[in-house]
């Protein structure tokens, strides 16, 4: 197994929030990101944006192997 960077391990924690905030919404529609930092705010924009980068990572680095 390839040694993981540090930029992978916190694509890896991103994917782990935003999975977790995303079947909070799902079970209970309760938004944990916008709970914690305002619905919409720039802080909350900002951990979308990186969630979302974190996934395109993570498909970046599952299709070199």
């Amino acid at each position: 197994m390839a040694k993981k960077s540090t930029l992978d391990w916190i694509a890896l924690v991103l994917l782990i929030i935003g999975g977790i905030n995303w079947g909070l919404v799902g079970f209970f529609n309760f938004d944990l990101v916008a709970t914690i930092f305002g619905a919409m705010s720039t802080l909350t924009t900002i951990i979308y944006v990186l969630v979302g980068l974190a996934g395109l990572w993570t498909i970046y680095y599952i299709s070199k192997k």
